[in-house]
């Protein structure tokens, strides 16, 4: 009989509605979202609003949203592998295919390629 004592079941408090939809104790959310393209011919390009949502202490402004392009995703990444000892996710890759001249189509700005580099950073951002 000792044995069903130390594999029964432990008593939890059942959880309410209030529980189960209140606002985590701690949370940190990031979305990327809204890719524009700007510029014509050599000078575009695009970028992606990001947005911060939080309720850490360490945090001052609680929401915060702004523009950051590709390149920026790269120098933080870069920054994170420099001195850190963590694994740093991929970002999605750099598309020189698309880059190519004499495409029959939009190339980096086309508006399915944004939207799979925005998930794919969203997926980095978030690991």
């Amino acid at each position: 009989m000792a044995d069903a004592e130390a594999t029964k079941r432990l008593s939890s408090k059942k959880q309410t509605l209030d529980d189960a939809y209140a606002a985590p104790a701690n949370f940190l959310e990031i979305d990327i979202c809204n890719p524009q393209t700007h510029g014509v011919a050599r000078q575009r390009y695009s970028d992606y609003e990001v947005r911060m949502k939080t309720n850490l202490p360490v945090f001052k402004l609680k929401e915060s949203e702004v523009r950051r392009r590709y390149s920026d995703f790269e120098w933080l990444r870069n920054e994170l592998e420099r001195d850190s000892k963590i694994v740093v996710p991929p970002l999605p890759g750099k598309a020189w295919k698309r880059q190519l001249p004499f495409r029959q189509d939009e190339g980096i700005f086309d508006d399915e390629f944004i939207e799979e580099r925005k998930k794919g950073l969203e997926v980095f951002i978030n690991k």
